[in-house]
């Protein structure tokens, strides 16, 4: 009954609702995810997608199912996704004639005009970063610069482990609305 309830909630945009749906189904989510990845980053990763799209579209959800079952739907569509992607970058079918050439090809280390375009996209992200609250910038900042793992995070900010991915998630949210609005 509690879950129903937060659901309509959250369909209204109740983030602590959000917040309660996340904590709940958090474990059960990532544990399929890993379990099926074998990877614990990846499997972080796809679980905060699956939260992020579900909660986007959490008004399409049918209270005719169980509410872990469609997070697991979508968990596995967006591991689906990524392993397309991997696969796509991977293996690409090319002709003996394009064999050939690739043998040819001039050296590929970064020409200065590659480096100064790489130099200015990271300062525009910079630029779009500082435009966070500093605790938004500091959780990137640790996550995707820093490297850290959210058990790490969590750890150095003296937070639980939930929060991080909530802050995270948000922050990846009003990142991407700060990027979408400057282009």
């Amino acid at each position: 009954m509690e879950i129903k309830k937060n659901i309509e909630k959250a369909k209204n945009g109740d983030q602590v609702a959000f917040t309660f749906l996340l904590d709940f189904y958090w474990n059960e989510v990532y544990g399929f995810m890993l379990k099926r990845t074998e990877n614990e980053t990846d499997a972080e990763d796809i679980t905060i997608e699956t939260f992020s799209k579900a909660f986007d579209k959490i008004a399409t959800y049918n209270p005719e199912f169980q509410f872990n079952t469609w997070l697991i739907s979508i968990a596995k569509n967006v591991h689906i996704d990524l392993l397309r992607k991997k696969k796509s970058s991977l293996f690409l079918d090319i002709t003996d004639e394009e064999d050939h050439q690739a043998y040819n090809i001039a050296d590929t280390t970064p020409s200065a005009e590659d480096k100064l375009i790489t130099e200015q996209n990271l300062s525009r992200l910079l630029q779009f970063i500082k435009e966070l609250k500093p605790h938004y910038q500091e959780v990137i900042q640790m996550r995707y610069f820093q490297e850290m793992s959210y058990q790490e995070i969590a750890n150095q900010l003296n937070e639980p482990l939930n929060n991080v991915k909530i802050k995270l998630l948000r922050a990846k949210k009003l990142l991407a609305e700060i990027i979408e609005n400057k282009r």
